[in-house]
């Protein structure tokens, strides 16, 4: 089967998904700068989704690049992966409508570890459908940053609970650690 579809199709949906998010963003009524006050919090869960976002859709490129070919399993793992991603705006509304409030942090974390479960389980199978040799392999190995980031979800999701600054900064701990996009393929790539 073609990749290209699947990465024409993946782009799309985050392109739309960004759309979603900022036509959330509500202009005020007034023209003063003490009006936009009250949208920080938004502008902020905003923000930092955007930054997930486009980490997703970097790495979700790197990622097809080094694929060869796919099967109908990935085109449904990709499908997975589309449809926690495309929760985000809505978790991200919630988290800055809600000014970061236990509840939704907690929600908004657990969108999260689905969206790396199911980058995960996409390539997973990218990698046993190339083989143990390929491209893929080589390149995520152990895949420290990926296990990391799941367990800080992980932590993430009751500590909202606890203190939702420790959330947050979970959560900007992993956008953080994958701002820099993942060279490991792109460097494998050009050695070929």
């Amino acid at each position: 089967m073609n990749k290209n579809r699947v990465e024409a199709f993946s782009d799309g949906v985050l392109a739309i998904i960004i759309t979603i998010m900022i036509i959330e963003i509500k202009a005020p009524h007034e023209n003063s700068f003490e009006a936009l006050v009250p949208l920080i919090p938004i502008f902020l869960s905003y923000l930092l989704s955007f930054a997930y976002i486009g980490i997703y859709w970097n790495n979700h490129h790197h990622l097809f690049q080094a694929t060869k070919t796919i099967n109908g399993t990935v085109l449904w793992l990709n499908m997975h992966l589309l449809f926690w991603l495309s929760l985000i705006p809505f978790a991200t509304s919630w988290i800055g409508e809600e000014h970061f409030a236990s509840v939704p942090m907690s929600i908004y974390g657990f969108v999260l570890l689905m969206c790396a479960i199911a980058y995960n389980l996409l390539q997973n199978k990218l990698i046993h459908l190339h083989g143990e040799e390929s491209i893929l392999q080589q390149a995520i190995k152990k895949d420290k940053k990926g296990k990391i980031s799941l367990l800080c979800y992980i932590a993430a999701i009751p500590l909202a609970f606890v203190s939702t600054w420790i959330s947050g900064l979970l959560f900007i701990a992993v956008a953080l650690l994958w701002i820099v996009p993942d060279r490991r393929i792109e460097s494998l790539i050009n050695k070929e």
